[in-house]
């Protein structure tokens, strides 16, 4: 086959942990694909193992995703169908896969979702908080202090609040709530679909004193869901801009490192971005 004819792009969700999970027509289209881009061959192999299937593989990981673009690209031209694959569920929710269906949807590639498993989905429906409204925030940053104004630039959202944590800093992720966010409803889902499926809902304290109590109760992956922040009454609201409030801050005498910590306090944002904008605007008087 040629360009004339080229092949399709098929974004598989499989299991994130029971094997029963995966679609009848996923399993169809790894069947029939020519071949499979696994963020981790040997890890992917064990599921066409359970499948009865033995397909061409290559990797595909946030390392050498850019480089791949071209290779897999040359294939779909060649006609041939592939399947994008990861570890564990969606492909592109916190998985590698963006890069590749980006270039290549610039290169009018045909891209077909198959939908399934998703950890962040899974999470979701059976934690017993609000779904109507959530904003997903993948990995928190692994680092204290990044990890801490992120928490803090998302205190005032409204909407349930979900991150994917790892087990060695899971007891970090609670402390940093407990520090910023100590009256929430928090549940942690923990081992979704597997055997030692657990959910576990207080506010982050009383979750420490459980992992502490039961150290069993931090390993395996983590989906954490935080209530959303109270809304706001209108009578409450304030009609101020952004500029006025930084205007006001400066005129009052407060210093460019206070105020941008005080903006990102009151209107959300980076302490970074605020800080240049006071400093822009100091530049003008």
């Amino acid at each position: 086959m040629t360009d004339d004819n080229p092949g399709t792009l098929y974004v598989v969700a499989t299991p994130i942990g029971n094997l029963d999970d995966l679609t009848a027509r996923a399993a169809r289209v790894l069947g029939q694909v020519s071949r499979i881009a696994a963020e981790d061959t040997r890890h992917s192999g064990r599921l066409l193992a359970h499948l009865g299937l033995n397909k061409p593989m290559l990797s595909l990981h946030e390392h050498n995703e850019a480089r791949r673009v071209d290779t897999l690209d040359s294939y779909l031209a060649a006609g041939e169908d592939i399947a994008l694959i990861s570890d564990a569920g969606t492909p592109l929710i916190s998985d590698p896969g963006f890069v590749l269906v980006r270039e290549l949807r610039a290169r009018n590639r045909h891209i077909v979702p198959i939908p399934g498993p998703c950890a962040l989905i899974t999470a979701l429906s059976g934690a017993g908080l609000p779904t109507d409204r959530f904003v997903f925030a993948g990995f928190l940053p692994a680092k204290p202090g990044a990890r801490r104004q992120a928490l803090e630039s998302w205190k005032t959202r409204e909407e349930t609040l979900v991150f994917y944590e790892s087990p060695h800093r899971i007891v970090h992720t609670l402390e940093a709530l407990q520090e910023q966010m100590a009256d929430r409803d928090v549940v942690l889902a923990r081992e979704l679909t597997k055997t030692f499926e657990t959910f576990l809902h207080g506010t982050p304290a009383s979750l420490l004193a459980q992992l502490t109590a039961d150290p069993n109760q931090a390993r395996g992956e983590f989906v954490v869901i935080v209530a959303g922040a109270p809304p706001v009454e209108q009578s409450e609201r304030q009609d101020i801009s952004a500029d006025a409030l930084l205007e006001a801050l400066l005129a009052e005498g407060v210093g460019v490192k206070q105020g941008a910590a005080i903006a990102a306090r009151m209107l959300g944002g980076r302490k970074q971005v605020w800080y240049a904008r006071l400093q822009a605007i100091k530049g003008e008087h």
